[in-house]
């Protein structure tokens, strides 16, 4: 009857306009399409990340845990922020109204990733007055410290004795994609970590901050102490206090203590007044 192929012609439509809306919403994920997201959100729990999706204390929740947050110090502290790829155009304005003075921002990831929201994190950072950096996520399976060092600077991770420019800084931490230490002995990776930091020093007359967890740095570097006197260290720790340092530092630089921000990112406390974030910057 004419009524019921009206119906069925109807639902007919209706059904393909819903798989032709499907598809398109399925291809605006996909990488490269208009409007996707060029970081991959992380995966569920106990499957591997996309590679370039690794971010500062990816690995922290996962191995160490997520414990309460820290009281208010009575010591002075500078809050900061460190910001990649998933966090995509960040709003700088609001985090500097809530108190947050410098920032990190995900520069590059092994030698084959550089984070394509880098300009928009780090140029809006400083523009609204913070004082900012940027950083590595480094790989060793994947290349020489050298390397990598070098696809760092050259990727953004420069330095400029401006007053608002924060030496760079290697993450070094959790293997995101496989075995933890990366194949490496203790050993092995603290030539790869030394050959990395020997070179930005040559690129840039700075001493790169090194980001870790305690518990990684002493099953992956055997707990080494030689790094202790000449680069501050970004220790992350999700807990009330700092907790144990690696071997051969006696003070944090930088504290991460959680990675869940009130607005966006993970924060941090600089070990210092303002004015020692700017000593840190100037050099």
């Amino acid at each position: 009857m004419p009524v019921h192929r009206s119906g069925t012609t109807g639902r007919s439509f209706a059904a393909a306009a819903g798989a032709l809306l499907a598809s398109l919403a399925l291809l605006l994920t996909l990488p490269g399409a208009a409007g996707a997201t060029t970081t991959p959100a992380d995966p569920p729990a106990g499957s591997t990340p996309v590679r370039g999706s690794a971010h500062m204390g990816m690995g922290v929740i996962e191995h160490d845990g997520q414990g309460p947050l820290p009281r208010a110090d009575r010591v002075v502290q500078t809050e900061g922020v460190d910001v990649s790829g998933h966090q995509g155009n960040v709003d700088w304005a609001s985090l500097w109204n809530s108190g947050v003075k410098w920032a990190y921002v995900k520069a590059t990831e092994g030698n084959y990733y550089k984070n394509p929201y880098f300009t928009q994190q780090y140029n809006g950072s400083y523009n609204i007055g913070m004082i900012r950096g940027a950083y590595h996520f480094g790989t060793p399976n994947d290349s020489s410290g050298a390397n990598q060092a070098n696809y760092f600077v050259d990727g953004g991770g420069g330095w400029s004795r401006d007053g608002k420019t924060l030496p760079g800084v290697l993450d070094i931490e959790w293997n995101p994609y496989g075995e933890q230490c990366y194949g490496k002995t203790p050993a092995q990776m603290v030539a790869w970590i030394r050959d990395f930091l020997t070179t930005y020093k040559a690129r840039t007359s700075r001493d790169a901050v090194i980001y870790t967890a305690t518990s990684w740095w002493k099953t992956c570097t055997g707990n080494y102490a030689g790094f202790g006197s000449t680069n501050p260290l970004w220790i992350a720790r999700y807990n009330t206090t700092v907790g144990e340092l690696p071997a051969g530092w006696g003070f944090q630089t930088i504290w991460q203590y959680t990675s869940t921000g009130p607005i966006v990112g993970d924060h941090n406390r600089f070990n210092g007044a303002l004015d020692r974030v700017q000593a840190l910057a100037n050099g």
